[in-house]
């Protein structure tokens, strides 16, 4: 065959798009496993079971989970605080699978902020909220005039501009927590983290640290991923990603329709997710309810697939 026949080939061939390419967060098939204990008696935990998921751009996601499902461990490895065990992670331009050890504190100090469940670990107990929000523009050399301008503007952003001069224990656990998220701005990162921010919440306040993370999402574009196990607050964004076993089962996506008489309701539809390898796990409800065990049958029809439990050839269920 002719180099110019190849050539030819080559330009018709169908080229293979990039899973995620234009997703600003992208996990293609992620896996973390853990090891506990040491010697024969080690055991190897899989907390991420090759796990896909994308993100976009200025979007608001809640991730939420049984307890055990990965979705800490997620945020971890997005976090750079958890290195991959195996797949593909990249955020921004930053390959997560790959970074070096100073390119991993470069990608914590400019792409990606963190606000932890517990107020304690947010914030440096003897420093006022302006100082705690100063501290990260201070590390980055920032002069000292745009740092308390910055620290000013994000605290305001928040809502609790007027507790600036305080320090955490003169702050009630909603105002720490928001100012939490100020300090997690302070060096403008493109993804904002949060695991359980609302965890230790009575519901009014944990309603007003979630406004302060969707107030950070609309005006400066920040991307906000948020594990909760609440479902006050994960019913507020318009999508939901549901993980199970180390993998993503399903997404709720949520939109607003509008009648004719000005009125309007929104409306929520679950979807399976389908991964790369194709599968898709079927909720647990589903199976009990069609007694669905081993194996499956699997039909294609003209517009959708069809599972109907297996039976053997006695008419029982195997």
């Amino acid at each position: 065959m002719s180099e110019t026949t190849l050539r030819g080939l080559e330009a018709r061939a169908p080229r293979r798009v990039e899973f995620g390419r234009d997703a600003l967060v992208v996990c293609d098939n992620l896996v973390r496993i853990y090891q506990t204990g040491t010697g024969p008696g080690a055991v190897e935990v899989q907390a991420l079971q090759g796990l896909d998921l994308l993100v976009d751009a200025g979007e608001m996601v809640a991730v939420v989970g049984a307890s055990g499902s990965g979705k800490s461990t997620l945020l971890a490895v997005l976090s750079g605080i958890d290195a991959p065990t195996a797949g593909r992670v990249r955020v921004g331009p930053w390959d997560l699978a790959a970074m070096t050890a100073a390119e991993r504190v470069a990608y914590r100090r400019s792409m990606v902020g963190f606000v932890w469940q517990q107020t304690a670990r947010n914030l440096v107990p003897y420093l006022t909220a302006a100082q705690n929000v100063t501290l990260p523009l201070n590390l980055a050399g920032h002069p000292r005039r745009r740092r308390r301008t910055r620290a000013t503007e994000l605290l305001d952003l928040v809502g609790v501009g007027h507790c600036a001069a305080r320090r955490p224990r003169e702050m009630s656990g909603g105002e720490q927590q928001r100012v939490a998220i100020a300090v997690a701005l302070a060096n403008a990162p493109r993804l904002l983290l949060a695991d359980e921010p609302t965890g230790e919440l009575d519901t009014a306040t944990s309603q007003e640290v979630f406004d302060a993370l969707r107030t950070v999402n609309r005006t400066l574009a920040t991307t906000v991923v948020v594990v909760t196990h609440d479902a006050a607050v994960s019913g507020q964004v318009e999508r939901t990603v549901a993980i199970r076993d180390g993998r993503t089962s399903s997404e709720v996506l949520r939109r607003t329709e509008h009648d004719g008489e000005g009125g309007s309701a929104v409306v929520a539809e679950e979807y399976a997710v389908m991964d790369r390898a194709g599968r898709v796990q079927v909720p647990r409800e589903y199976r009990e309810a069609l007694e669905l065990t081993r194996r499956v049958r699997l039909a294609l029809e003209s517009e959708q697939v069809t599972i109907r439990p297996d039976r053997d050839r006695s008419g029982e269920r195997s």
